[in-house]
């Protein structure tokens, strides 16, 4: 299948981060065309990307007036032929699919500003982007690479009116979609239920999408059983079949030179035999094409241009065939309105329901949903809110129909809800990774294990447990419990046990280095403000002990307390944690001191920071401010795990990490980003950016002592991947005092 074929239907896949159309349809079907002409029907192939050739030739069969009684479809033909189906027009499809986000497409989750605000904390850690599950002691994995949440919501959202048809036959024009059972391999015939289901199980390529559960069967792609149903569409009764072949060819000899493309080859073979035995089966009358899209693979979505026009020409090419074919352009008007009548009024919903899979989760989902109550369905604004049910993390996946339940003047609309727990869950692992280098013998790393568990009680309490090593290691288990079933308010106690290296600068001369040990417990109370802020309360107490390893001692309190209340707001609307686009982040805290809750000092801090990310084309500008201030009380200088500390990446890049301590801090960067090369655009690569950033900062005695005279100004040039474990970033800094820093940096910087 070639060397680009790895991801095989992957093509498939990406199909459609889908429609923007909703889809116009007739209410009076073509099943059958009239006595006076024959009826045709159209069979189109799988072959991931290269099946947008299926748009070319269905462009070219309206511009000649060529009538589709039928349309049958396998994998991407299953897609493009139901959206057609559905009423769509081909140059809707086309818009369509030029305007999809390829690169989101490949991506199972929200988008980030959709997620959950819990979730979005979770980001923020430097946690490898790996989804794995402990259940009974035995590690589990998703059943694809996508679990299909974003082809799903898309594809319900534009074909609403079609999701309980007793027969494909009452579809403005009448549709078969092709399957296969992964348990039996037998091929399943779709032709009635769901449109967008039995699109989205026609292309779930097997270990790419998660197969689709339907009537008790799991069903993935149409491809492995059957990549061109020619006998179906004989079978719906067509007297010409328009056949559109897009299979992958197959590999000359120099093309089979790795175990991936051996077995690729392989796989090919099967599908084009099968294909090839359909097409021995075409009549004099039928057409054939065959579009000639040479190399293109299933997985060029960047291409769709190309490969649409690819289709077109080949259609082109046969015209005078299909010519035979067309109508009177007053026959063909007629044909075209009956395709798009206009839908009926969206019918109100008056209740919402779970099936049995869902009812462990239905007070949350009822919480969510009850905005719908007694008003007009309307596809939007129920995808809304299904993505931020989606956004708690919990979901394999989670859909949704239209049902009725009664009938005559009783019969009431409304919505029930398919729910499905995450396959590897309710109990999760994942890992973190961190390493700094200076180039110059100074060396950090940790590697962080997190286990949480889910789903403890109906109200979606969770445990959350953090293990650490490496030169920061520490312990932290939070229990985070929503007070009802809307997850708004919560109470979330926490320990931590951590220790952590604290080093001692003077006149940018390392002098001393201390050890840190410290244990810490939490109680927190807070409301979640949407998916987009949090507010938290609470008390919070540290005992800790520092022991020197080089150094004077008496720079560093051997033992130390703190006891405080604190307030926190924060708000969280960006893109991306690592290589931010657009959205902000902002965060104002208040820590209070006090002697009488078992600290050491009386004060008043505040601590404020600001994120801003602007872009346009590949060219991204961030301006990051970071302020902090002890507003009443003092803090002894001996007492240095209070104080703020600057310096390293973004923090004074020139400037060694924490070289400088203080009791009031300001910082501002303004960081440029630019996206180069074409990484980020297949579905293993990943960005590239070339980055430089102005940084002006200092820490200060008094805050009266704040000021631009008095601040470092620094710049950093960086090359910055966003690779699967993490941003790494490999740099210099200069600090205009003439110090200079290099860095290897693998870990969240904003």
């Amino acid at each position: 299948m070639g060397k680009k074929r790895p991801r095989l239907i992957l093509a498939a896949s990406a199909l459609i981060a889908v429609s923007a159309l909703w889809p116009a349809a007739a209410q009076s079907p073509l099943a059958d065309a009239p006595a006076a002409r024959p009826k045709i029907c159209v069979v189109l192939s799988g072959g991931g990307a290269r099946g947008m050739a299926h748009i070319g030739v269905l462009k070219v069969l309206e511009e000649l007036n060529v009538p589709i009684d039928c349309v049958v479809g396998t994998s991407m033909g299953a897609v493009v032929g139901g959206l057609y189906a559905s009423g769509m027009r081909a140059s809707d499809i086309e818009s369509m699919m030029r305007t999809v986000d390829w690169q989101d497409a490949f991506s199972d989750s929200p988008p980030r500003r959709d997620l959950a605000f819990r979730r979005k904390q979770d980001d923020r850690n430097y946690l490898v982007r790996f989804p794995l599950g402990l259940t009974h002691g035995k590690f589990l994995l998703p059943k694809g690479l996508i679990q299909g949440q974003k082809l799903q919501e898309s594809l319900r959202a534009r074909t609403l009116p079609y999701g309980n048809m007793t027969s494909f036959d009452a579809l403005p024009t009448p549709f078969r979609a092709v399957a296969t059972d992964l348990e039996s391999g037998a091929r399943v015939l779709l032709d009635h239920g769901d449109l967008a289901l039995a699109m989205r199980a026609s292309m779930s390529a097997p270990g790419v999408f998660a197969p689709v559960d339907s009537g008790g069967r799991l069903l993935v792609d149409g491809g492995v059983s059957e990549n061109l149903p020619v006998d179906i569409g004989r079978a719906m009764g067509a007297d010409v079949l328009i056949v559109v072949d897009v299979t992958f060819p197959l590999q000359a000899r120099k093309e089979l030179d790795s175990p991936l493309a051996i077995s690729n080859q392989m796989l090919a073979i099967l599908i084009r035999r099968s294909a090839d035995r359909q097409k021995g089966t075409l009549a004099s009358q039928d057409v054939l094409i065959e579009p000639q899209l040479l190399q293109l693979s299933s997985t060029d979505f960047f291409e769709v241009g190309r490969t649409i026009l690819l289709g077109e020409l080949a259609a082109r090419a046969l015209a005078p065939k299909l010519a035979a074919l067309r109508l009177d352009p007053a026959a063909y008007q007629q044909y075209a309105e009956r395709r798009t009548a206009p839908l009926p009024a969206a019918p109100v919903v008056h209740f919402i329901r779970m099936d049995r899979q869902s009812l462990p989760y239905e007070k949350t989902i009822i919480a969510t949903l009850q905005p719908l109550i007694a008003r007009p369905l309307n596809g939007a604004e129920v995808d809304t809110l299904i993505t931020s049910l989606y956004g708690l993390g919990d979901f394999e996946t989670i859909d949704y129909s239209v049902v009725t339940e009664g009938s005559g003047a009783d019969a009431q609309t409304g919505i029930e809800i398919h729910a499905r727990r995450k396959s590897w869950g309710p109990n999760y692992l994942r890992f973190g990774l961190n390493i700094q280098d200076d180039f110059q013998g100074n060396n950090r790393y940790n590697a962080a294990t997190r286990f949480v568990v889910t789903e403890i009680n109906s109200r979606g309490a969770e445990w959350r447990t953090d293990l650490q090593i490496g030169n920061n290691p520490k312990v932290v288990s939070e229990f985070y419990q929503p007070l009802a079933a809307a997850r708004l308010w919560f109470l979330a106690p926490s320990v931590r046990i951590e220790a952590r290296d604290l080093p001692i600068y003077q006149n940018d001369v390392q002098i001393a280095d201390f050890r840190q040990r410290f244990a810490e417990s939490d109680i927190d109370f807070g409301r979640e403000l949407g998916d987009w802020g949090e507010l938290r309360v609470g008390y919070h107490r540290i005992n800790g002990a520092a022991r020197v390893h080089y150094g004077d001692p008496s720079l560093v309190d051997p033992e130390f307390n703190n006891g405080e209340y604190f307030f926190k707001f924060s708000v969280d609307r960006l893109d991306n944690v690592d290589f931010p686009r657009e959205g902000s982040t902002f965060s104002l805290q208040w820590d209070a001191d006090r002697l009488d809750l078992g600290s050491d000092f009386a004060a008043d801090r505040v601590t404020a920071d600001w994120i801003e990310a602007f872009s346009g084309g590949r060219n991204t500008l961030i301006l990051w401010t970071s302020a902090g201030t002890t507003v009443d009380g003092s803090i002894s200088a001996t007492h240095l795990q209070d104080f703020y500390p600057l310096g390293g990446f973004l923090n004074l890049s020139g400037l060694a990490p924490q070289s400088l301590y203080g009791p009031n801090y300001a910082i501002a960067r303004a960081i440029y980003l630019r996206k180069v090369g074409r990484g980020g655009q297949g579905f293993f690569d990943f960005p590239v950016y070339l980055g430089m950033s102005f940084e002006a900062g200092n820490i200060w005695q008094q805050r009266g002592d704040f000021g631009w005279s008095g601040a470092h100004k620094d710049v950093s040039l960086f090359l910055g991947l966003d690779t699967p474990v993490g941003p790494l970033y490999l740099g210099s800094g200069y600090d205009q005092t003439g110090n200079n820093s290099f860095f290897l940096f693998l870990g969240r910087t904003f």
